[in-house]
């Protein structure tokens, strides 16, 4: 039964992928609530059930106390078989709906509204370009991906399990005390009137107090985070008091929103029980009038009783319901500013896959300054032929790094086009161009997997015997039989920590190296590629290195010159341009920038601040 209801929805169904989605809360909700329209329905109609029935109860509790007025068997045997099948309808009817009514709420829409969102959410956010990440805190999306799926599962819960029940509640209330005297409604009219203006006034209030305190909580986690990650930096400053501090400011903010938001809730709080002590004095005091005037028996007062009782009781869940609705949808409000951004760098709608034939490369006057008019490149036009190995020197902010990512396409360039085999890069799909191309930055970062996993994602379908050759090709193999982990993995299962951080420099840097090894793709990019290796291993891996490259078209970045001086071509970056382009020889020869470096770097290293 539980794995019926659970199935009425697959949470990751094939659905419709929008750059765009909707910037706006009721649009998107209901964007994402599309594939439950059909159990929404059903769990409404439940829950309108479920109060009709309550309502039917209290009304039958009036006519028992009526009936019992009278001579006791008497009583019995006229009305002995209709109290003995509502007494059967009773253990039996009512449970039933009310089991069809949680099973709808609680197996197949709260497990699989969460589920959905989170999975479409995480979808959209993995398909953002790199330079989106690079301008949030990692710790900030995660936490919007993760608070903002159950609080819209929240959000629905209470829209089903308290306000449609409330409404049919009321409604039936309302029906039923008008059918018993009219002036009834009364009470129950001027206590909605004060009710919903009560509503009003928390509903406005509640938002805009729910989404401060969701935003402090997020500085909260992007300053913790922030802290956690970067606790290498804290701890080689004796920075633990300065850091502390930082935590603080943003964790006094949370506590100063909370307690604004919690103020409106004992304001709430108070005023609904004057409310609720209003209702009942009003329906209960009336119907007595009533009854004592002799236009009222006594069940229509114990119904009045058992229904203003009954909506006394509601009235604070009701009203926690609907502050817990908008609060939650504060939240969802606030994951939205992530969730909802749209998709900036994508394919074209007619982008095919790149059709790899040779390996040209080529620049022509490109220029990328990241929007801010300044840096990166300035109308770069360079040509790497089919298999040619080719150098990047320049100092720091020269546009070497920049010049990558643009052929990665991480970055659209602003002006200019770049081709790889005469097809421009942004008219093929992303995929397909990042599958050739193969790339070792100068921060190895790892996954928080095992070795194997790590250097499988260079070929995911690599059997491991290739895996174990690449760990070999890149010196590799010789630490990772000694690595183990706190859970006893140990070698190739053993994890590697998160970014990698249980592995020195030099070992991810290596990982990193075995996983392109075995991606073997026919462009290879290296950025500073041996930068964290020790000059034994350099040494080791730099026959490797130019093993890897034969047959490829390689593009290099390098402060070590001697790690390039071996390339058919070396082109000198500076302020963005290139300013010499010949081979290592050709270049000492002239005297220029690049001469200049090679004769200031000590150790094979590049004294910039000389050079300039």
């Amino acid at each position: 039964m539980f794995r019926y209801f659970e199935s009425l929805v697959d949470p990751y169904a094939p659905h419709e992928v929008t750059d765009a989605p909707p910037r706006r809360l009721w649009p998107f909700m209901r964007d994402y609530s599309r594939p439950f329209t059909r159990i929404f329905a059903l769990a409404g109609a439940s829950s309108v059930l479920v109060a009709l029935v309550e309502v039917g109860l209290i009304a039958y509790l009036g006519r028992v106390v009526d009936l019992l007025v009278g001579d006791p068997a008497e009583v019995w045997a006229a009305h002995g078989t209709e109290l003995i099948l509502v007494a059967l309808a009773v253990l039996v009817l009512r449970p039933l709906f009310q089991a069809l009514n949680v099973l709808l709420l609680n197996n197949a829409i709260m497990p699989n509204y969460g589920t959905l969102f989170r999975w479409r959410a995480h979808s959209h956010v993995l398909r953002q370009s790199v330079g989106w990440f690079e301008n949030d805190f990692a710790g900030r999306i995660a936490n919007r991906i993760m608070q903002a799926p159950p609080a819209a599962g929240e959000a629905v819960f209470q829209v089903f399990d308290a306000l449609t029940y409330a409404v049919a509640f009321v409604i039936g209330a309302a029906v039923l005390l008008s059918g018993a005297d009219l002036r009834l409604l009364l009470p129950l009219v001027i206590w909605a009137v004060l009710y919903a203006f009560l509503i009003r006034w928390v509903v406005l209030r509640v938002a805009p107090a729910s989404k401060a305190a969701s935003d402090a909580r997020s500085l909260v986690t992007g300053r913790v985070v922030d802290s956690y990650t970067n606790i290498h930096a804290v701890k080689l400053f004796a920075h633990h008091d300065r850091e502390l501090e930082f935590g603080r400011e943003a964790i006094e903010t949370a506590r100063t929103t909370f307690q604004r938001e919690m103020r409106l809730y004992t304001v709430m709080d108070v005023t609904l029980a004057l409310l609720g002590s209003l209702l009942m004095v009003g329906i209960v005091g009336w119907a007595i009038a009533l009854w004592y005037a002799g236009s009222a028996s006594v069940g229509v007062v114990a119904t009045a009783t058992a229904l203003a009782m009954r909506l006394n009781g509601m009235t604070g869940w009701v009203m926690w319901a609907i502050s817990s609705f908008f609060r939650n949808l504060g939240v969802v409000a606030e994951g939205m500013e992530t969730i909802a951004q749209p998709i900036a760098l994508t394919d074209r709608p007619a982008a095919r896959p790149l059709e790899f034939r040779e390996g040209r490369i080529g620049f022509e006057r490109v220029s990328h300054h990241y929007g801010r008019g300044s840096g990166g490149l300035q109308d770069v036009s360079l040509d790497v032929a089919p298999g040619e190995k080719v150098g990047l020197v320049g100092r720091s902010g020269a546009g070497k790094s920049t010049l990558v990512k643009l052929l990665l396409r991480f970055y659209d360039p602003e002006s200019g086009t770049i081709r790889i085999d005469g097809q421009d890069i942004a008219k093929v799909t992303q995929p397909s161009l990042r599958a050739r191309i193969g790339m070792v930055g100068q921060e190895a970062t790892l996954l928080h997997r095992s070795v194997r996993d790590n250097i499988l994602y260079g070929d995911p379908q690599a059997d491991e015997a290739r895996m174990i050759d690449a760990a070999r090709r890149a010196e590799a193999d010789g630490f990772i039989a000694g690595l183990s982990d706190s859970h006893g993995r140990r070698g190739y299962d053993a994890h590697v920590g998160e970014r990698g951080v249980k592995l020195s420099g030099g070992q991810r840097q290596r990982i990193a190296l075995a996983r392109v090894i075995l991606k073997d793709a026919p462009i290879l990019v290296l950025d500073e590629a041996t930068s964290a290796l020790d000059s034994e291993v350099e040494e080791a891996i730099q026959g490797t290195l130019y093993g890897v490259m034969e047959g490829k078209t390689v593009i290099a970045i390098a402060h070590r010159l001697s790690t390039i001086a071996r390339m058919d071509r070396i082109v000198v970056l500076d302020d963005g341009r290139i300013v010499e382009d010949g081979t290592h020889a050709d270049l000492l020869e002239r005297g220029g920038l690049y001469a200049r470096l090679w004769s200031r770097q000590s150790g094979g290293f590049l004294d910039l601040e000389a050079a300039e």
